[in-house]
């Protein structure tokens, strides 16, 4: 069948990439700021998604909506709760009302980040920051409210669109004379196409399913193999330089340096690493290496020079 999906968050970089890929799946309502506005009350929000609802009749809903200031949250609390727990709730309600199946995708935030090796989706969560326990309680929110839901947890996104780490390296690598680059802290930079391709692969085989089926939950979805920021950094500003853009930054003057160097508002998890075997597993996929969709965002970049 020809899915009607509500797309929300649609022009952040996972949405933006969900609006292509979703379509294979039917007509996709991209809902942005203009149609609804996470951070007004819950009732303005229920109110405009019963209209959205009645109005498009949706077979699936997706919420690629979040608040990631990271350590504007910490002096934002209520707003971070608002965006990134309160509405999923209501979204995941909106869902279950009207026999959709929710999507909604989480963060590594919601780990201590002290473990030795890859967390799985049944290690114990502790969140360390204001961002990291929002999007804990958008987990449980969304599952508690819908019982055909997908919750992705991810980590270090990347995309030609919107603002990244990826884009800020080569801005910075383009105009000074040295970089410090935090070292000790381990994770995948997954890009948003690998996030919305998986996802619809997963959602065209879920979406007629009932709520009895297994597969409906919560999994851990990243790119194959891990780096850390610096060594992240270093390998996008080779790749840049290869590829005729004009760095100005020298390679040694790449300088790696601990957390504990750079104080910001919140605490980062040191692992950010996530185990994918349960959605491989699942969904019988094979997941590419980081420095694929790395690579694919540069690309789509191209060099200005």
């Amino acid at each position: 069948m020809a899915h009607s999906i509500l797309l929300f968050g649609a022009n952040g970089q996972v949405g933006h990439a969900l609006q292509t890929s979703l379509a294979r799946l039917g007509t996709v309502i991209a809902c942005t700021r203009e149609q609804i506005d996470f951070s007004q009350s819950s009732e303005d929000i229920a109110a405009a998604l019963e209209v959205l609802t009645q109005q498009h009749k949706p077979t699936i809903i997706v919420n690629a909506t979040a608040y990631t200031a990271v350590d504007r949250a910490q002096s934002e609390p209520n707003l971070a709760q608002r965006v990134n727990a309160t509405t999923p709730g209501l979204l995941a309600r909106a869902a279950q009302e009207t026999g959709a199946c929710m999507v909604h995708f989480s963060t590594d935030y919601v780990f201590k980040g002290d473990k030795l090796e890859p967390y799985v989706e049944t290690d114990p969560t502790d969140p360390q920051s204001v961002y990291g326990q929002s999007k804990l309680d958008g987990e449980h929110a969304v599952a508690s409210a819908c019982a055909r839901h997908l919750i992705f947890r991810t980590s270090w996104v990347v995309s030609a669109h919107g603002g990244n780490f990826l884009k800020t390296m080569l801005k910075l690598a383009q105009e000074r004379d040295t970089l410090s680059v935090v070292s000790d802290q381990v994770g995948a930079p997954t890009s948003a196409n690998l996030l919305a391709s998986v996802t619809t692969q997963i959602v065209r085989v879920l979406a007629e399913q009932p709520d009895t089926d297994p597969r409906w939950g919560l999994y851990h979805l990243v790119a194959g193999g891990h780096t850390n920021w610096h060594a992240y950094a270093c390998y996008v500003i080779a790749q840049a330089r290869q590829a005729g853009w004009p760095i100005k930054i020298q390679d040694q003057a790449i300088h790696p340096i601990a957390t504990k160097d750079y104080p910001v508002a919140a605490p980062r998890p040191l692992n950010s690493r996530l185990d994918t075997q349960k959605l491989c597993k699942a969904f019988d996929l094979t997941l590419p290496e980081w420095r694929v969709g790395v690579d694919e965002v540069l690309q789509a970049l191209k060099s200005p020079a």
